[in-house]
């Protein structure tokens, strides 16, 4: 007997839609889910996707308890417009945010102590009134709600704040600027500054001119009392506590491991101790000065591990693991400035891990980026796939698995994939890029089309084979016109224009 269906016809932030719930016993049981976004995490910088300086050893776990994702992509190439891909089901040719937007039109937006005296200046461009999140999916479903971590889609009073957007439950840093330092004045606890025992510390600051940059002590200021990581975990802890008897969903958006280079000291001796000496930065490429660059990098991941470590036991301690999805992935590729090694590590390895080739780029480093699916009741253990996903693609799957039908969207329910069964494919992938000189990407099966300097009068697209040649170093286009005209097409179908003139190209 197929499932009968009822419709919820209800009214969301002003805008009517219908969603659909199934009208089973599964309903009785639904999984928990808990997304894992990192800020900045390469797609090498993993155990598990091969990589070698940096231990992840409860992600390598949850890997080999689930499923790893090869073909994995992001929404786009930074924060805020990925994030908005993700929570609302559509690339950036079809959504509102396409690139990070601090609307510096209100004031004085990049000053911290302004922020500090007025919330006006803190936050993004936020999401408009009637945007349809995966959140507000959920609830209809039943689900409890929260995020915590970091937003960036919306300002103190906006329209676009979490809890306006679906979310019954936000602690974090609303704003991206302010999430340029771990140990900040304040976080928000819902729409409600909550100010901690910390000193506010202008990103920029440098050691005192006649401080010695090799003496660690000269850096003892970069680091306070109240490490926001830390109140993330408890507020995880209790929000997963209270919420044992319910299905939830659970957003975590760490900023780990974007600069600064911050991390407990307990994580940076052990590094040191592994990687020996090395210069200190002095913070010529902004944030904060740091004596031990990499062996801070390596420890932020490796202490957010092992944080996400305690939230798995937890899970097991309250019999919740078994039936919990948990998702874990990256916001976009590895970064380039802060005192960040990217090379040194191969964090986006196999792609190029360069200045220009990672965060902000449209090119593999900037957007591949690892995937783990891990769910013991639905998922097999130890899997690999290779099938080609983007964060659009969380909408529908989520809807799927939750018995209610999502808004229009970009995306592909990946559920056939997490259950082993045959999965519909996508013709293709769209990116587009506003920031700097402005570009667009596309992925059809092995081909990479690729145009840069959009905003310089180009349209010269390049081609590439990422079957033979990933590191997208030899450009084909010469050799396969009628393929380039097949994605110059395809771009030109997957392009509307935005509603925010700053986007447009």
């Amino acid at each position: 007997m197929k499932n009968s269906k009822t419709a919820l016809c209800i009214t969301i932030l002003g805008m009517s839609t219908c969603l659909y719930a199934n009208n089973n016993s599964a309903q009785n049981n639904k999984p928990n889910i808990i997304y894992i976004l990192a800020d900045d995490l390469g797609y090498g910088d993993l155990g598990c996707y091969g990589q070698k300086k940096i231990e992840t050893p409860h992600i390598d776990e949850l890997a080999r308890q689930g499923m790893r994702f090869t073909q994995h992509y992001s929404g786009t190439a930074v924060s805020a417009p990925s994030r908005c891909v993700l929570l609302t089901g559509k690339h950036t040719g079809h959504a509102y945010i396409r690139g990070n937007d601090e609307m510096s039109e209100r004031g004085n937006v990049w000053s911290h102590e302004a922020m500090l005296a007025d919330s006006t200046l803190e936050g993004q461009r936020p999401l408009p009134k009637g945007t349809i999140t995966i959140p507000l999916v959920l609830k209809q479903a039943g689900y409890k709600t929260a995020c915590i971590g970091k937003w960036g889609l919306g300002y103190p009073g906006s329209e676009g704040t979490p809890n306006k957007m679906g979310f019954d439950f936000f602690y974090g840093y609303n704003c991206q600027r302010q999430a340029h330092t771990y140990y900040p004045p304040f976080l928000y606890r819902n729409e409600t500054r909550e100010y901690l025992d910390n000193k506010l510390l202008v990103p920029g600051t440098k050691i005192a001119a006649d401080a010695d940059p090799l003496n660690p002590e000269s850096y003892s200021k970069f680091t306070q009392k109240v490490y926001a990581p830390d109140l993330m975990l408890n507020e995880i802890s209790n929000f997963v506590e209270t919420n044992k008897e319910n299905p939830f969903f659970l957003m975590w958006t760490t900023p780990v491991p974007h600069v600064p280079l911050q991390a407990p000291e307990k994580w940076v001796r052990h590094y040191i101790e592994k990687f020996g000496d090395e210069l200190p930065y002095n913070g010529e490429s902004g944030y904060f000065p740091c004596r031990y660059p990499r062996a801070t990098y390596a420890a932020m991941i490796s202490y957010w591990d092992e944080q996400i470590g305690i939230l798995i036991n937890q899970l097991k301690e309250l019999g919740l693991y078994e039936n919990t999805l948990i998702i874990f992935t990256s916001d976009n590729g590895p970064t380039f400035n802060g005192g960040t090694d990217s090379p040194w590590f191969d964090s986006a390895n196999p792609f190029k891990s360069e200045i220009g080739w990672g965060k902000t780029s449209l090119h593999e480093g900037g957007i591949r980026v690892p995937m783990i699916a891990c769910w013991p009741e639905k998922i097999d253990a130890g899997t690999t796939s290779d099938h080609i996903s983007a964060f659009w693609d969380i909408m529908p799957t989520l809807a799927e698995i939750t018995g209610t039908l999502p808004p229009p969207n970009n995306g592909i329910s990946l559920l056939p994939t997490f259950e082993g069964k045959k999965q519909v494919k996508h013709q293709y992938l769209y990116w587009e890029f506003p920031e700097g000189d402005g570009s667009k990407a596309i992925r059809m099966n092995n081909w990479k089309g690729y145009i840069g300097g959009i905003k310089k009068g180009n349209t010269t697209m390049q081609l590439f084979n990422l079957n033979t040649d990933p590191r997208e170093q030899n450009d084909i286009a010469n050799q396969f016109p009628e393929i380039v005209t097949e994605l110059k097409n395809k771009m030109a179908e997957a392009h509307e224009e935005p509603k925010i003139k700053k986007f447009s190209m």
